[in-house]
């Protein structure tokens, strides 16, 4: 082999790896519109968010998701998901109110 078969192989190698990271970006960046969701444009406000995480183990997962104005608690894992709560109401904290200080 001369010389431009293996430059003709390098560039058919970096050009590959090139395509692939780029396939790979558009996924992350468009994926819900790859996989078969359907991709929302203008369909108001989200109903159904992820609020937070937390891993329990290996295999377990506590994860707590809000559906319009509640919060459900739920376990994932190997098998099927736990409702640990559910509907419980979206927590509101308010602060409190200074009390005027009297004068003498």
């Amino acid at each position: 082999m001369d010389s431009t078969a293996y430059l003709r192989y390098v560039m058919s190698l970096v050009a590959v790896i090139g395509l692939i990271f780029a396939a790979l970006w558009m996924v992350r960046r468009w994926g819900a519109g790859l996989v078969g969701a359907p991709i929302r444009r203008g369909a108001g406000p989200r109903r159904l968010a992820l609020v937070e995480s937390l891993t329990l183990d290996a295999k377990h997962r506590l994860v707590l998701i809000r559906r319009d104005d509640r919060e459900h608690l739920l376990v994932l894992g190997a098998s099927t998901p736990v409702v640990v709560e559910a509907n419980a109401e979206k927590p509101r904290f308010e602060l409190p109110r200074s009390q005027p200080e009297a004068t003498p």
